[in-house]
């Protein structure tokens, strides 16, 4: 080998060590979804096509494990440097000591206010300061399958817009087969799902009830107004028989095979069920009560964790601003099926006839303010099944759910 080149190879090693020593890595974590991994490792492309010193690695994990995983993890040093996490989430994150306040010299009241709907701001802080930045925001709308419409004789390109309207229609709705058993729900009840949301955020308030009190520390809906609400809900399961839990697996299993004629879901379903071959269907805002609209409003957000210092910061900080910037919110919307977390975003798509039934219900949505999303939901659910497999008076059942709900709510706040 001649001198020369020994002295291109030696440059070149010593070239490319020096690139690697300026190389900063990151990871990113989020829970298993199909259409944002895919996304996700486009934007991580793109972001360090444009930032060649950083480098980002993307780790999934099962939605059921995730937050094990988390526990397990970042207390232990080995978690990740920008997480993705349900907002419901962040007061745990926060006392749990998994987040970084982010630098208000970044992330200011004026940023948020100026960038993001209201309740987002409100939702993304705790104790003054703020902790994440979301890509994107969903809302809960009807979903109809036009066919089994069109086969029961209802107009395929209209939905109920009453609860009175839905109730009637699932019941013309629902076929059984000879021994009774249900076979096609005119209405999918999954309470694991977005039920307890449909619940919680929108049939209490519709029949007159504020679940909670303005801080979130008192629960409120153990009234006669929800338990209105709960009786309602509850006899479409027990007493008309249109659906019931886990018919068909799951309320988006019967909805893409047809076995389900509608389906109370959000809007980060657009894009799953763009996938399925055959399947017409459309979107409608949530049916009123008495002329009362409501809506659910959730987020997932990315935040970075605590520890994370240095260069690591740095890029932690440049990546969590591209991927909440309006670039990646709109190839979210497209992608995904989320809303844009910047209200200004969405006048594109306000004549869209999938996607601006939800940012209608952006208009009139509250966000549960969660201290222990798992817990608190897990509540509700408790609450419908004491009513539909234990025969407990809905009303028995919402002061038993409200009881519990206040416990875990007092707890958090002690600790």
């Amino acid at each position: 080998m001649t001198r020369r080149k020994v002295f291109f190879l030696v440059m070149s090693a010593v070239l490319i060590f020096a690139a690697s020593a300026q190389t900063v890595t990151i990871t990113y974590w989020q829970y298993y979804y199909e259409s944002k991994v895919k996304l996700m490792d486009e934007l991580i492309q793109k972001f360090e096509a444009a930032n060649p010193g950083i480098k980002v690695e993307q780790v999934t994990f099962p939605y059921e494990s995730y937050n094990q995983k988390v526990a397990a993890s970042i207390p232990a040093g080995e978690g990740p440097d920008v997480i993705n996490l349900f907002y419901g989430w962040l007061p745990t994150y926060v006392k749990a000591g998994y987040l970084a306040e982010l630098p208000a010299s970044e992330f200011s009241k004026d940023y948020f206010d100026k960038n993001f709907y209201p309740f987002v701001a409100e939702s993304v802080q705790f104790g003054g300061k703020y902790y994440s930045v979301p890509t994107a925001v969903r809302t809960l709308a009807l979903f109809w399958n036009k066919k089994l419409f069109k086969d029961a004789g209802y107009d395929p390109n209209t939905a109920p817009k009453t609860l009175e309207e839905l109730a009637a229609y699932a019941k013309k709705l629902s076929k059984y087969d000879a021994q009774g058993n249900l076979v096609v729900a005119g209405m999918a009840m999954q309470p694991t799902g977005q039920g307890h949301c449909w619940i919680r955020e929108v049939l209490f308030r519709q029949f007159g009830n504020v679940p909670y009190s303005a801080d979130g520390r008192k629960v409120t809906y153990a009234d006669a107004n929800g338990a209105a609400a709960l009786k309602w809900y509850t006899d479409l399961i027990t007493k008309d028989k249109v659906g019931y839990p886990n018919f068909a697996t799951d309320d988006v299993t019967a909805f893409k095979a047809g076995k389900a004629a509608m389906n109370i879901d959000g809007s980060f379903r657009i894009a799953t069920l763009n996938a399925v071959k055959d399947l017409d269907w459309g979107v409608a805002e949530l049916p009123t009560y008495k002329g009362i609209k409501s809506n659910y409003a959730s987020f997932w957000t990315h935040g970075i964790v605590a520890g994370t210092s240095g260069k690591k910061l740095e890029a932690s900080i440049k990546f969590l601003k591209y991927i909440t910037s309006p670039e990646v919110q709109q190839m979210w919307m497209e992608k995904v099926g989320e809303l844009p977390a910047n209200p200004a975003l969405s006048e594109k798509y306000k004549n869209d006839p999938v996607i601006a039934p939800f940012l209608k219900g952006l208009a009139y949505a509250h966000a549960t303010a969660y201290v222990d999303e798992a817990g608190q939901r897990t509540v509700m659910v408790d609450a419908v099944d004491e009513v539909i497999l234990k025969k407990v008076d809905p009303a028995v059942a919402l002061k038993n759910a409200a009881a519990k709900e206040q416990a875990l709510i007092d707890d958090f706040w002690k600790k």
